[in-house]
């Protein structure tokens, strides 16, 4: 099932104010927040518009969960990170994702919670694109 006015489900510009569509995993989407105080920050996004992970059966929640293991794979070898944070919201958007957040020793809110969209750090489109290789090369 779709929402034609999500982001994570139409891969559009619903995106766009937060968001740069990667690719499609075997049970998702992944996406690169656009805000990188904390580079190599994704999203991974269930490909169907649901709001809850007890809407999915067994073999659903460990097809995503393989998912979110496989981009937290692709980030270390890329990105270096001390420790990765997941973060699970959607109180608003009600499409289950989680954010996957890589943490250094000396960047922002290291020992501390992360912000969610602490609008700090964007890059060019040529950066951007660049980090998404890094991404997809690790995949």
């Amino acid at each position: 099932m779709k929402d034609q006015n999500c982001g994570y489900c139409m891969k559009d510009s619903h995106l766009d104010p937060f968001g740069i569509y990667i690719c499609d995993l075997d049970a998702s989407v992944l996406v690169l927040f656009k805000e990188q105080s904390h580079p190599g920050r994704c999203i991974v996004a269930y490909k169907d518009h649901v709001g809850e992970m007890v809407e999915l059966s067994d073999e659903e929640r460990n097809a995503f969960f393989a998912d979110v293991n496989r981009v937290a794979k692709a980030i270390h070898a890329a990105f270096h990170p001390d420790k990765i944070n997941y973060g699970a919201y959607g109180d608003t958007g009600r499409h289950m994702h989680f954010h996957l957040v890589p943490k250094y020793k000396d960047g922002p809110e290291w020992g501390g919670v992360f912000q969610m969209d602490p609008k700090q750090t964007y890059l060019s489109q040529e950066e951007y694109a660049e980090m998404i290789a890094k991404i997809k090369a690790n995949l």
